[in-house]
């Protein structure tokens, strides 16, 4: 379990994914749809709300957040404590599952693994080795390095989609024009930032694609 209150954030993508969930949910629920071609629904955004503290959830929290439960391979199989602590999480009233993580500025891009517990790298190893495998990566990189975040995250989707049989989505925000962090103002710097890091860890096309949804959202609008 672990629920991770959090304070109203004065800037950064956790400010305005903050801002959409709470003040704009119809808006990036929409965009979502579009974006995976999938049914006009209403999403329940989980997390962060300011009800609950604006709160985020990692590890079994945000399992139990979600509602959901891994009958064929449990999380503590795959992964060790302290895993992606997600920046939103919601529900369609289909039952489908959003993990979503946000991004400001193309450096939070970059991130290795800090697991320091020999058992637990070799636990996060094994399985990141076990996505890429899935993924057909034609790219040797160690993906516990450079893009480690990215990785985890698309790690956690194959768990609950491939693992598990559930209707889960990984969804990306890049915020545009977040002048307090330097962040990119066009879809296109996005665009190659993420175009160099799939082609270094070999992912181009992959079978978990049309699960994952890169959202370009220009925070002047909100």
């Amino acid at each position: 379990m672990t629920r991770i209150v959090q304070a109203e954030a004065k800037k950064g993508s956790q400010k305005w994914i903050q801002k959409m969930v709470n003040e704009k949910p119809e808006i990036l629920a929409a965009k979502i749809s579009s974006s995976l071609n999938l049914a006009k629904e209403r999403i329940d955004w989980l997390s962060p709300l300011k009800i609950d503290d604006y709160a985020e959830y990692r590890d079994q929290a945000f399992l139990d957040r979600l509602e959901i439960r891994l009958e064929k391979l449990p999380l503590g199989q795959f992964w060790p404590r302290g895993g992606p602590q997600w920046d939103a999480l919601g529900r369609s009233t289909s039952g489908r599952l959003f993990l979503v993580e946000a991004k400001s500025h193309i450096s939070e891009l970059i991130s290795s693994m800090r697991a320091k517990d020999e058992k637990s790298r070799a636990m996060i190893r094994r399985s990141l080795d076990e996505t890429r495998k899935c993924l057909n990566a034609s790219a040797r990189i160690d993906w516990s390095q450079c893009f480690y975040q990215y990785t985890n995250r698309l790690a956690h989707l194959f768990l609950l989609r491939e693992k598990n049989d559930l209707l889960a989505y990984l969804v990306h925000v890049y915020f545009l024009n977040d002048a307090e962090m330097n962040g990119p103002t066009t879809s296109c710097e996005w665009q190659g930032a993420i175009r160099m890091l799939d082609s270094c860890l070999g992912i181009e096309r992959h079978k978990l694609r049309k699960f994952m949804s890169d959202l370009h959202i220009d925070v002047r609008a909100l």
